[in-house]
């Protein structure tokens, strides 16, 4: 599974214990989680999934969730130099 560790962006090390952490998430965003392509914190994907009201409309959360990802994604490739962003 490397590609999740092929990017320049910044890493951050996480406290606590996240595979508890990732027990607790919705089925849902579990499930997201598992095909994600970058490598999400259970605390940053609640966070998120919270804010876009994921217990009320789970797709509307996982879109949100989607677009993150893909905005992530655009970034990296423009720092990394490998195309324009769309």
């Amino acid at each position: 599974m490397r590609k999740n560790l092929n990017s320049s962006l910044k890493g951050r090390r996480r406290q606590g214990n996240t595979m508890q952490a990732y027990d607790a998430l919705p089925p849902e965003l579990r499930q997201w989680l598992s095909v994600a392509t970058l490598p999400w914190s259970p605390a940053s994907a609640i966070g998120i999934w919270k804010k876009a009201g994921g217990t009320r409309d789970p797709e509307a959360a996982l879109e949100r969730l989607d677009a993150i990802e893909q905005a992530t994604l655009r970034r990296d490739r423009v720092v990394r130099g490998i195309g324009l962003p769309t």
